[in-house]
């Protein structure tokens, strides 16, 4: 049965379709969206021979997704009747649904129904809309945004709240076995407190560079809303004005102005920090000291101290008003995590703990933040660590030749103040991304293929050194490393050119007498130092002249779509870095994104970009001139991945 009144609105990339029949997939939205707004998808791992292992993915997509984002259905990949696969995948919905809310009755029995064509990826969707149902309603039209981030930042926000938490367990010694109800009790009694009426939150901006000066707020627990489904909480416009506290909108804690240049991300997106602190006095008209209670054991006891360090992160709109994001979103995520980390804690209780943390990731291709827990007694490269963020990759569609989900490139929810062209490394003040913004390259029907990732942009007379007329292939690789070092595939510093001349000489490829010289070197000397230093191969590819550089465009841009590093053209004593091509496949016209360490003026953005030092060149402009030379013969250095997680 179709109806055409409802329309499925997508804000993701792409949808994870495979090949694979009766491939599984769960479709996350959030309650603060227009209804069947499908914002990203996580795969379904777990299954066994009568479908998805339930209890498994509960668990491990509570963790992982925000609260304020929630799964609205389910896709199945199949031949089969559409209809009756529709079935199966709001039925698995449902399922799901309820685990990861721990109830019977869902509050919005509306589930989507997705089913993909394995040959064509055809996707037909399909409504719900009550479990008791059995009308299957096809859904047409389907829309597909084309900017998720801004779909879900420009009014959106993140909650964060982090609360450590040692917790003392005493168990009998002569009965070990019981030191599992015991903590069982203790986490129930932590849970209890945060609904406490004494309990107060304090909510907080984070800071920030702005000129806004937003007082903080005390919300207690006797003023906060249980009861309210989240669906059902009546947002607040700008136009809302409201003395009590707790009807505060979240924007009352964002910036009320943003740069126009500002992107819109969850690594740019407003954060309202919420403590957790307890209310152990209360108002009492009568003076009285101090009382301490004492119970004593009765039999020999030990004592456990469980840490805990919580940190939970939720995604709400700026609409929502404090009270409802506190007892709807933080206080759920804290009881979520609580629990987690007590499973993980259960196994070990009498012996060593695991060192658990909470980490929080926004890996390319998903519009929102998801959060992590990690083991930290292992280091990242042990194979339980690598393990683990295998599945997640294969949970998110993620790659398997990127360190995406690793500790170094999750979240940094200290850092308000971030600028687009300034590197954020430590102890770095250099240019990075410059080519974020330029003008096209003017290739008519052409397909741009550019560099994936951050790089910082080294030329001539950085740092105070006289490179000038021979250090720019040096720079060029610096830039390169760089591009590494923001990737997190390695953190060795950026070397200095004495540093590039003293792996040449340690590898036996270059004499003593080499460091501290000023010899150029080429592509073959940089795979050596890439080789050494970071432990990364190249491909190399030898050009007779300049005129044939447009016929390696269809290798180039191969090259920026799978591996993404940026590229050293070295060509007689001139160096260059490339960032990308622009190609017409059908009528050959190509031009190179260059980035040039010839530059030596200050770091200015604007001068580099319109004084052609970053920026597109043809392979033959309007005039027949070509930015190669025709009689000079061309190497080029192309970088590989290292294939990590």
């Amino acid at each position: 049965m179709e109806k055409n009144t409802r329309s499925i609105r997508i804000e993701c990339p792409k949808l994870l379709i495979t090949r694979n029949e009766s491939d599984l997939q769960w479709l996350i939205g959030s309650p603060f969206f227009p209804p069947l707004t499908i914002i990203s998808t996580f795969r379904c791992i777990h299954s066994n021979s009568s479908g998805p292992d339930f209890p498994k993915e509960s668990e491990e997509i509570r963790t992982l997704l925000l609260k304020g984002f929630d799964v609205i259905g389910a896709l199945i990949v199949g031949k089969s009747d559409p209809e009756k696969t529709a079935a199966r995948a709001v039925e698995a919905a449902r399922k799901l649904k309820k685990l990861l809310t721990g109830t019977t009755k869902l509050e919005n029995e509306e589930t989507i129904g997705a089913v993909a064509d394995p040959d064509t990826g055809d996707i037909r969707f399909f409504l719900s809309e009550t479990e008791s149902s059995t009308n299957f309603e096809l859904v047409n039209p389907v829309s597909y945004g084309d900017n998720p981030e801004k779909f879900v930042w420009e009014s959106g926000c993140l909650l964060l709240c982090q609360l450590p938490i040692k917790l003392p367990v005493c168990y009998p010694a002569n009965k070990p076995s019981d030191a599992e109800s015991i903590f069982s009790r203790a986490i129930e009694a932590v849970i209890a407190k945060f609904k406490d009426p004494n309990v107060v939150y304090l909510v907080k901006a984070s800071n920030r560079a702005s000129l806004d000066v937003v007082q903080p707020v005390i919300l207690r627990g006797s003023e906060l809303d249980f009861d309210a489904a989240v669906a059902n909480i009546e947002l607040l416009d700008e136009s809302a004005q409201n003395s009590e506290k707790k009807l505060l909108r979240c924007a009352h804690f964002c910036l009320k102005s943003k740069s126009t240049s500002q992107l819109l991300s969850a690594e740019n997106a407003d954060i309202i920090q919420i403590s957790v602190l307890l209310n152990r006095s209360e108002k009492s008209p009568k003076c009285s000291a101090p009382a301490v209670e004492y119970f004593p054991a009765m039999d020999e006891t030990r004592l456990l101290i469980v840490d805990f360090k919580l940190e939970v992160l939720c995604y709400a709109v700026q609409g929502i008003p404090l009270m409802h994001a506190i007892s709807k979103l933080i206080i759920p995520g804290l009881i979520d995590q609580l629990i987690s980390m007590k499973k993980m804690n259960l196994p070990y209780l009498l012996t060593q703990h695991p060192e658990l943390h909470p980490y929080h990731f926004c890996p390319p291709g998903i519009a929102h933040p998801v959060t992590v827990i990690y083991e930290l007694n292992y280091g990242e490269t042990e194979m339980k660590q690598v393990d683990a963020r295998r599945s997640l990759h294969l949970r998110l569609g993620l790659p398997f030749d990127r360190p995406l989900l690793r500790i170094a490139n999750s979240l940094d929810l200290s850092i308000k103040s971030r600028s687009s062209n300034l590197s954020t490394r430590k102890g770095s003040s250099l240019l990075k991304d410059v080519h974020i913004g330029i003008p096209g390259s003017g290739v008519s029907g052409g397909s741009v293929s550019l560099v994936q990732g951050s790089y910082e942009y080294y030329h001539y007379l950085q740092d105070g050194f006289d490179d000038s007329g021979w250090g720019c292939a040096y720079r060029s690789l610096q830039t390169i490393i760089s591009w590494f070092r923001l990737q997190h595939y390695s953190s060795v510093d950026v070397p200095s050119h004495r540093e590039i001349q003293q792996s040449l000489v340690d590898i036996g490829d270059k004499d003593p007498a080499f460091i501290g010289s000023r010899e150029w070197i080429g592509a073959i000397e940089l795979s050596f130092v890439l080789d050494k230093l970071l432990g990364v191969s190249c491909k190399v590819i030898n050009v007779r002249s300049g005129s044939e550089l447009p016929e390696k465009c269809r290798e180039l841009a191969l090259h920026f779509e799978t591996q993404g590093t940026p590229i050293m053209i070295g060509g007689g004593v001139l160096a260059y870095t490339l960032l990308g091509v622009d190609y017409n496949e059908a009528t050959g016209e190509c031009a190179f994104l260059i980035l040039d360490p010839h530059y030596t003026g200050s770091d200015d953005v604007k001068k580099i970009v319109n004084g052609g030092w970053c920026g597109w060149k043809k392979s033959v402009d309007s005039k027949g001139k070509s930015f190669f030379l025709q009689d000079k013969f061309y190497n080029l250095l192309l970088p590989q991945r290292p294939n990590m997680v």
